[in-house]
């Protein structure tokens, strides 16, 4: 197994930089720059890792449970009637629907049935899904306390509620370094033009942590790093010798300062250098064969779409990237759900089971976790006016549904269960913390471990809970 640089040294280092440098002439300095240049880092996990890389597949905006993954026949039966206040209990309700003079259940538009040996329940707005139960972990009692996007959003990407804490990807970057030194360890991929609910680069951004650690954005088009290329008129030789004279430049002013930001400046300079080559031999699919186009869909072939970005993110895998991020706005159905979560499924069904397939048949399943799920659910009672052919449903933090495969994790199962009407988890909750807790275990991490002392406190992801689910560990 690779040897990483361990959090505490590193955290160690960073802190005491200045007096220890001041103190042995730049010696540690030029070994810590050396490793930052070569892109690699070098310490151990806590314990044997289940997993190397993470896809993230997150759904912006919380997919509806009860029309995809949760199937809830009482709300057929009971469509239109309210909601019963004691199954609401004293959960507060979003300003969209508590004003509302009724909480009218609504039943799924959509039918549902079992598919695999795991009999899995899924919605026919799914057919894809139906090919990779048996290779998923249903987890149907998800739960939080954000109730409104942005804190939800950023309560799952960093372990909080208030902004300027740092991603999981950057955690990850953080705790295990890089294993390919001409690739970013954290990348990340939007789909274009999704949705009305805005994405903010703090998502993927590293907080506290040093620089380096925050995500690198892959755009769809010619440039997908802007400023990454070459200007016109300017040669590979002539940026190499302007590089050289920055760096120099850079190491005269780290000497005189020892500010461990100027060693990243450094390295980030040295990084897109080999990304000149590196990234556009990664988003080039010419090299693809027919029949990946088939498995990923026609969508594949259009940069920027979820399965182009879902393709891409197969190949970033081969190449050792850390963590790759893929974001797909859309999911916020307030009304007209039925259609709108229609054309949803249709973009991200085949490709999210594509990619299970695609990575299982290259052996590549195995070490690789894959997770797909939103920041909350969504009601089971109509926002707004219940139609017969109409309905909407509110944000829903109290239960929810998100898969993982791959990387450690068991096979054809569906752990935890919502009560009768969707509403309330009855059986293995899961928290946020506790879900990114089990991600860094099968990444070889004990999350009580990976901390970092900002402002006198030490942080981590899981803040100061987070309870590990063995039960779903292969």
């Amino acid at each position: 197994m690779k040897q990483i640089m361990s959090p505490t040294i590193e955290q160690c280092v960073s802190s005491n930089r200045r007096t220890f440098l001041k103190a042995n002439a730049a010696g540690l300095g030029t070994m810590a720059l050396s490793q930052l240049l070569s892109g690699t880092a070098s310490a151990s996990t806590h314990f044997q890792p289940k997993a190397k890389r993470i896809i993230y597949l997150f759904q912006s905006g919380g997919p509806a449970q009860q029309d995809l993954f949760d199937h809830k026949p009482l709300l057929r039966e009971m469509n239109g009637q309210d909601l019963p206040p004691e199954i609401r209990g004293e959960q507060r309700l979003t300003g969209m629907s508590a004003n509302q003079s009724s909480l009218p259940l609504a039943g799924s538009h959509f039918k549902f049935s079992r598919h695999g040996q795991s009999g899995a329940w899924l919605s026919e707005l799914l057919p894809y899904h139906r090919d990779i139960v048996d290779d998923v972990c249903f987890i149907k009692s998800m739960h939080t306390e954000a109730i409104n996007h942005d804190p939800a959003i950023t309560m799952f990407q960093t372990g909080s509620q208030i902004a300027g804490r740092p991603s999981l990807g950057a955690w990850l970057s953080y705790g295990l370094g890089s294993e390919n030194a001409d690739l970013p360890a954290f990348v990340v991929l939007v789909t274009a033009g999704q949705g009305d609910q805005p994405l903010y680069a703090r998502l993927w951004g590293s907080g506290f942590l040093d620089s380096k650690h925050q995500g690198v954005r892959l755009r769809a088009g010619e440039d997908p790093v802007l400023y990454l290329s070459n200007p016109n008129g300017v040669s590979a030789s002539r940026r190499r010798a302007q590089l050289d004279t920055i760096r120099d430049l850079n190491q005269h002013q780290f000497n005189k300062e020892f500010d461990p930001e100027i060693e990243s400046r450094i390295a980030q300079y040295e990084m897109a250098f080999r990304m000149q080559t590196s990234v556009p031999s990664v988003t080039d699919l010419s090299d693809e064969p027919e029949s990946t186009f088939k498995l990923y869909g026609d969508d594949a072939r259009q940069p920027g779409t979820f399965a182009a970005n879902c393709l891409l993110a197969r190949r970033l895998a081969e190449r050792n990237v850390r963590f790759i991020q893929l974001y797909h706005q859309g999911w916020d159905q307030h009304s007209n759900l039925p259609r709108g979560i229609r054309g949803q499924a249709k973009e991200t069904d085949q490709a999210s089971a594509a990619l299970i397939k695609d990575l299982k048949q290259r052996g590549l399943l195995e070490d690789t976790l894959v997770i797909w799920g939103g920041e909350f659910g969504r009601t089971s009672y109509s926002q707004g006016v219940l139609t017969n052919d109409n309905y909407g449903r509110d944000h829903h933090p109290r239960c929810f549904t998100t898969w993982m495969a791959g990387g450690g994790i068991k096979p054809g199962i569906t752990y935890g269960a919502t009560d009768e009407f969707g509403y309330n988890v009855v059986e293995n909750g899961v928290h946020v913390h506790d879900f990114n807790a089990t991600i860094l275990h099968l990444l070889g991490i004990d999350h009580e471990r990976l901390t970092y002392k900002y402002q006198g406190r030490r942080f981590r992801l899981t803040d100061v809970e987070g309870h590990i689910l063995h039960d779903i560990l292969a």
